[in-house]
């Protein structure tokens, strides 16, 4: 029992050392290339479906179109949103910003309960690097130990094909990871009409997308893991949120303690020695280059790599499997069993609050935005024992169906309406239209220099399909 207790003194000594330092860098601050092993296992593969999906819908979505419109799109240039088909306007911008507001409290309740498991399963960067750019280099240059063998050897024709293959290959993915990403900006019509007119015709926009190849290329080439482990800052955002009721991937310490080599036929738990053999096989397999048994780190994206290695030889062995594993701190240390707690229940009431009310803009927002501005600099005109006001109208038909419109001034009465065109305003899906109108009460019927008025504008049907306060403007009059 005291070797036991000692080990996990000297555990937590090594532990503080290893938080001195950053797993990617030796102590000259010089960067230490990860190479690791190609994962295999039951959670590699989940990841991989995971992937798979995502991977399908972000090369296929450009391309899926509701109601004519696209079903994402994000052109902050020509101020053009669209969400699942519907358009938002600059009118319905803080929808948007109360989505971005759910999306991050989404986030973060999962990183209070799941850890990063975003990080892992979900984050494009992880999804491109392993899934995508990993899998490359393990196909031209080999796992773990031809590569540390290539990058070691002599610049020879070996090394010179495989290191262009690769690097073209990667260009070539860039290329075509900007061009969909530019989809979702501008809608995949603008980008092939880019490429079909070539740098001469858009030379700002193909300098725009070189650049964002270069990114790309810098990123998934050479930065890799340091994108996580020094550059994002959710990584370090965990640190707040976590707790030790918060599930992430644990290193079992009480059980793999103190860690030993295997050797066959030996009695582990009579000779005091935990079920960790010291494979270091979890090691080798993490794509930030940690060691898992150190203890939570900021550097784990709960890739679920190490768990599949980890299996692997427990299961070789002839040890139980889940020495690494998804668990809680609580359970490692005291055999607890995982507990929703009360900042869990909060966050989830607020944040299912959020997407109630969100979802409630979305479907109370209106088909129809109607605006009515006086000029500006302009005034009041009176004309044959009439008053009359010029209004600037603005009408913007968010559905994707063609609308006759009228105008009418629903408060005070006795208005009348002078339109400069037809009466009936036509106007087509997604459209905005601008125009002048006269608006005259006889003089009687205004008692104030500022009389409230509502405007209402109605539909072929008859059905108002939105209304606007504004102030008419009259002579100033003495009331006694």
């Amino acid at each position: 029992m005291n070797t036991q207790s000692n080990s996990f003194q000297e555990l937590e000594k090594d532990d503080e050392n290893f938080r001195n330092s950053v797993g990617t860098m030796d102590e000259t601050g010089k960067r230490k290339w990860v190479y690791p092993r190609k994962p295999k296992g039951k959670f590699t593969n989940y990841r991989n479906y995971t992937s798979y999906l995502l991977l399908v819908l972000f090369f296929g979505l450009p391309f899926v179109k509701v109601n004519n419109n696209p079903f994402l799109m994000f052109n902050v240039i020509d101020r053009k949103f669209f969400l699942f088909g519907q358009p938002f306007y600059l009118q319905d911008f803080f929808i948007l910003a109360l989505g971005a507001v759910t999306s991050v409290i989404f986030v973060m309740l999962f990183t209070v309960v799941f850890g990063r498991i975003f990080c892992g399963w979900l984050c494009p960067q992880t999804i491109f690097m392993e899934s995508v750019f990993r899998k490359i280099e393990f196909w031209i240059e080999g796992d773990r130990n031809k590569q540390i063998k290539l990058d070691r050897q002599e610049w020879n024709s070996e090394k010179i094909r495989k290191r262009l293959l690769k690097w073209s290959v990667f260009a070539l993915i860039s290329v075509v990871i900007t061009n969909f990403m530019f989809m979702y900006i501008v809608g995949y019509e603008e980008v092939f009409r880019i490429i079909s007119g070539g740098p001469v015709e858009n030379p700002f926009k193909f300098i725009a997308m070189a650049v964002f190849t270069m990114i790309f290329y810098f990123v998934f080439t050479w930065l890799r893991e340091q994108v996580c482990t020094l550059v994002c800052p959710y990584g370090r955002l965990q640190g707040v949120l976590i707790d030790k009721n918060t599930i992430n991937v644990y290193y079992d310490f009480k059980r793999g303690e103190n860690r030993s080599k295997w050797r066959n036929n030996e009695d582990r738990k009579a000779a005091g020695k935990g079920d960790c053999i010291d494979c270091n096989q979890c090691v080798i397999v993490c794509p930030t280059g940690i060691d898992i048994r150190n203890g939570q780190q900021l550097e784990c994206v709960n890739c679920t790599a190490c768990i599949d290695a980890c299996d692997e030889i427990m299961d070789k062995v002839g040890l139980p499997k889940g020495l690494i594993r998804y668990a809680t701190e609580a359970e490692i240390e005291n055999q607890e069993k995982f507990k929703f707690t009360s900042r869990m229940k909060a966050t989830a009431v607020f944040l299912a609050l959020l997407i109630g009310f969100l979802g409630f803009l979305m479907y109370d927002r209106g088909s129809m935005e109607a605006k009515f501005i006086k000029p500006a600099g302009s005034t009041f005109f009176v004309k044959d024992g009439k008053i009359t006001n010029t209004f600037i109208y603005t009408l913007l038909n968010k559905s994707n169906e063609k609308k006759t419109l009228t105008i009418k001034v629903l408060n005070p009465k006795n208005a009348e309406i002078q339109f400069f065109g037809n009466e009936k305003i036509m106007l087509k899906g997604d459209q905005i239209l601008k125009g002048n109108i006269n608006i005259s009460f006889p003089e009687k019927d205004i008692k104030y220099s500022k009389q409230n008025m509502t405007i209402g504008v109605f539909d072929e049907k008859g059905n108002m399909v939105d209304s606007f306060d504004t102030i008419f403007e009259g002579p100033f009059q003495l009331v006694l």
